[in-house]
């Protein structure tokens, strides 16, 4: 396990007494020290494991740099001081259309960090279905339907993401742990985003400094990695995640409300 390790466990409250409370926190700025960023990571996730001895978390893990760093951060609070013993969770929406270099290091990871590795797949006939035609019909269908059931299914009331606040405008105000409501599609649950102060540059800091294996699609150009269809390279002048279907990208609070994270 990794040298790092939280502090010993403390005296746990309810979940909605401690997860609540991660978002009275200031948020960090971007210019604030990685250090002090990662601290609030490990702050943020080690009140996650108090919170969900009986809750159950797992952590949203797509095989890209964001989620790597937040499965490798609650890997770390496993090996904490008196931390109980519980499931390293990881889920994984596999829409089909996924790189294979990122399911590949997914896999291999997974198999590397002894974490269980839940892949969700959609209900649908790829062949005949019309990828990429309607953005929110097909991430609804190939992604966020999976990931429901996948939470259903496995009694996940916890769902960790590599989510980061300066990704897309959407997202600069999100909070450190979400209550989301059940919908058509999902189960209630909370969500939780321990690098959400995070910036792009911060990412690869931690990743090289770390040694943290990464896919090498982003030695190829891409700057975030989502399905082969609606993914392409970024320049370095570019938005991190210009590389993604624009489209989409300008529905991304319609997704948050059907569950998209």
């Amino acid at each position: 396990m990794p040298a790092h390790a939280t502090g010993p466990r403390q005296q746990c409250q309810p979940p909605l007494n401690v997860l609540s409370r991660l978002n009275a926190l200031a948020p960090l700025p971007p210019a604030a020290p990685l250090a002090d960023k990662l601290a609030r990571a490990r702050e943020v996730l080690a009140a996650v494991h108090c919170a969900t001895a009986g809750l159950g978390a797992a952590a949203a893990f797509t095989g890209g740099k964001d989620s790597t760093i937040t499965l490798a951060l609650w890997r770390e609070t496993f090996a904490a001081p008196m931390a109980q013993t519980a499931d390293l969770l990881a889920i994984s929406v596999d829409t089909g259309l996924k790189f294979p270099q990122v399911t590949a290091l997914r896999d291999r990871l997974c198999a590397d960090w002894n974490a269980r590795l839940v892949i969700a797949r959609p209900e649908v006939d790829l062949a005949a279905y019309p990828v990429a035609q309607d953005k929110l019909a097909c991430c609804r269908d190939l992604k966020i339907r999976p990931l429901g059931r996948a939470l259903r299914e496995n009694g996940v009331g916890a769902l960790l993401t590599g989510l980061r606040r300066d990704e897309a405008p959407s997202r600069a105000q999100r909070p450190y742990a979400e209550w989301r409501d059940k919908t058509d599609d999902m189960p209630a649950h909370w969500q939780v985003n321990p690098i959400l102060d995070w910036t792009e540059m911060d990412v690869w800091a931690h990743m090289t400094g770390e040694g943290l294996p990464y896919c090498e699609l982003y030695g190829e150009g891409y700057r975030s990695l989502g399905c082969m269809p609606c993914t392409k390279p970024a320049g370095a002048d570019e938005p991190e995640r210009a590389g993604r279907d624009q489209e989409k990208e300008r529905q991304l609070d319609v997704l948050k409300g059907l569950g998209y994270f």
